[in-house]
């Protein structure tokens, strides 16, 4: 249903993406990724890391390394997916948030909801430089 490829939307150090394989319906679930996840307050440590750039909040006290594809999606402000943390399992649940092509790249909103237009935290610095200039 899924597999990773050379994402265009990414100019990363790896530049992958999440690609359909085959077309997915609205709602359909795509990915189940497991967690590990660990307290706000050790995540000085992960800062000092290239994961970093792959954790999501979980909760209110945690962050989560979320492992299979789910530290591979990219992000849009008009995203065709979508997630819910599913604390009982401990894992991300993937679903498509609209009808997706096959060969399409699966994209989520980095802000944990589709409608969140804020600014992301990775481009906050950028932008702070820039209006500085």
């Amino acid at each position: 249903m899924i597999e990773i490829k050379t994402s265009t939307l990414s100019d990363g150090e790896f530049n992958r993406g999440v690609f359909a394989t085959r077309d997915i319906e609205k709602g359909e679930m795509i990915h189940v990724a497991p967690v590990v996840p660990y307290p706000n307050r050790e995540h000085k440590y992960i800062e000092k890391t290239v994961l970093e750039d792959y954790v999501y909040e979980y909760g209110k006290n945690h962050t989560a390394v979320v492992l299979g594809y789910g530290m591979l999606f990219n992000h849009s402000y008009t995203p065709n997916a979508d997630y819910d943390i599913n604390f009982s399992n401990h894992t991300f649940e993937f679903f498509a948030h609209t009808d997706i092509k096959a060969g399409e790249e699966v994209l989520i909103n980095y802000n944990g909801d589709v409608d969140n237009k804020d600014p992301l935290w990775f481009n906050m610095d950028l932008e702070s430089l820039a209006e500085e200039e």
